[in-house]
């Protein structure tokens, strides 16, 4: 383990499962994860392992087959996957956010039939909230859903889903009017419904309809696709809770932990940036030394370190909060802010610091500095998470009259 990013406090079994996932990352991960990214190759054999590790039922409760482990350690494993390779974390996160919505805001129907399957890994979840004309806007959605008979019929185009051909679960956030009160802010009548599909791409069910992957230049590995409904029918005991309207709420709620989750995997490729950093500066001679030795390097390495120690810092405290039962949008925003922005920076710096070697394909960073971008958009840009943070400052400490 480094000096760098230590979590102070933890069980026994926390830092067990760490020492687990870490020493997979090293082995299973960190081996191939530039090969399979240059490919854009979906990391089946990591992914069969994580199974077998139980990462995917890590916060599922035990009376569902899972560990029952909290957001923290989910967290920490997080950072410690984003370090070998932040589309594997990409791939857990969403998964994690569907169980942890079922866990919190599922009917028992909806949890016993969910959850343990979700632990084994045997359904893996994705979940839709974004349109291809709102981007972070999610009052403005549009994809609707009527109610006929037994069954809702849903229309609609989704953009940007993370797992959306793999996963075999999709929560999708759409409009609901019938049932909203009259003249009830546009959030107010907004449903969850939990999709089930099989996986691929085409139609994969009638009505629905995953078109194919979308081309990136970075966060590759994981597919990120459209979603299509056209007269797709779901039975009314799939809206999430099993009461219409109260989606957006089930929405952010698991935003919350998806943010916490961004933040971690921010954390995660800044270590593994600043670790590349630091082996090559003293690989590197010029004019007679180890570049590590140049001051200018120096100052770039304690900036590096102070900004992966700061970040990991604000992420531990986002998670423990929530972990706690408070209240912890204004936490998660900053720290998914702060860790996004550190840790571009902190990829930015490894790569100077690997001059041109840093601009190929055969050095690790150029992978990472390709990668770091997407972290700056995921889970709602910086802008976004600034106004969050504005807001709930205000709130805070708001003046009298």
């Amino acid at each position: 383990m480094s000096r760098l990013a230590q979590t102070e406090g933890l069980t026994d079994i926390q830092r067990e499962i760490l020492s687990t996932v870490r020493e997979f990352v090293d082995k299973e991960i960190l081996p191939v994860a530039t090969e399979l990214e240059h490919r854009d190759e979906y990391p089946t054999a990591i992914v069969e392992g994580l199974k077998d590790l139980g990462i995917f039922g890590l916060m599922i409760p035990e009376e569902y087959g899972g560990l029952g482990e909290s957001l923290l350690t989910y967290a920490l494993c997080v950072e410690e996957i984003a370090r070998g390779w932040m589309s594997v974390s990409g791939i857990i996160n969403t998964h994690f956010i569907v169980a942890y919505m079922l866990k919190q805001h599922g009917t028992q129907e909806q949890k016993d039939y969910f959850l343990p399957k979700m632990a084994l890994g045997e359904i893996r979840g994705a979940f839709s909230m974004s349109e291809p004309g709102l981007g972070s806007d999610v009052s403005a959605i549009t994809s609707k859903a009527v109610r006929d008979g037994d069954d809702y019929v849903l229309n609609g185009q989704k953009m940007w889903l993370t797992n959306g051909g793999s996963s075999t679960l999709v929560a999708v956030l759409c409009r609901t009017p019938e049932g909203a009160a009259e003249g009830a802010a546009p959030h107010k009548s907004m449903t969850t419904f939990l999709v089930e599909k099989e996986p691929g791409f085409g139609e994969v069910r009638p009505g629905l309809t995953i078109p194919g992957k979308i081309e990136k230049m970075g966060y590759k590995g994981v597919d990120t696709t459209e979603l299509i409904m056209d007269g797709l029918r779901i039975p009314a005991d799939r809206v999430l809770g099993g009461s219409p309207n109260r989606g957006f709420y089930q929405m952010m709620d698991g935003v919350e932990v998806g943010r916490v989750n961004v933040a971690a995997r921010g954390c995660g490729v800044a270590q593994r940036a600043f670790e590349l950093g630091v082996a090559y500066a003293q690989e590197r001679h010029t004019f007679g030394k180890a570049i590590a030795q140049h001051q200018a390097i120096q100052f770039k390495l304690a900036e590096m370190g102070t900004k992966v120690e700061a970040a990991h810092a604000m992420m531990v405290n986002a998670a423990r909060k929530k972990d706690a039962g408070a209240r912890n949008d204004l936490e998660a925003g900053m720290a998914k802010y702060l860790a996004s922005e550190y840790c571009k920076e902190v990829v930015e710096d490894a790569f100077r610091i690997h001059g041109g070697y840093g601009f190929s394909k055969e050095y690790e960073i150029e992978r990472l500095y390709r990668e770091a971008p997407m972290l700056l958009i995921g889970e709602g840009t910086a802008e976004i998470q600034k106004m969050i943070i504005g807001r709930r400052l205000l709130e805070e400490y708001r003046t009298q009259g």
